[in-house]
């Protein structure tokens, strides 16, 4: 499995530090970083954006740190398939919220438990 140049929020990289092969510069709120595991890495990461507050779609957008917007949606979509978030609307908005499974997925791989 080749590794990737991404950028990841720094409490995903400080969680997750398992798939972080080597950290790079820190841009804003996130480090640019070589990582393994992408896919899996690239749920975790909005999944971990979602665990403590629902969001709408621009903010989970912006704080997942997945920059490709085609990608984002494809693994958006693939947990909404999988049931491990849900949308409402509400108003102009959509709303994205974590669900029961979405929590256990998040916990099978998360070292510290807020």
């Amino acid at each position: 499995m080749r590794s990737r140049l991404t950028y990841v929020p720094i409490d995903v990289a400080d969680q997750f530090n398992d798939f972080i092969i080597k950290r790079e510069e820190q841009v804003l709120d996130a480090v640019k970083a070589r990582t393994r595991d992408y896919s899996t890495l690239s749920l975790l990461k909005l999944l971990y954006q979602l665990r403590n507050n629902s969001m709408t779609f621009s903010d989970l957008y912006n704080k997942s740190k997945i920059r490709m917007k085609k990608s984002f949606l494809n693994y958006l979509h693939l947990c909404l398939n999988y049931k491990f978030i849900t949308k409402k609307p509400v108003g102009p908005n959509v709303i994205y919220s974590i669900t029961e499974n979405g929590s256990t997925m998040l916990d099978l791989f998360m070292k510290n438990h807020d």
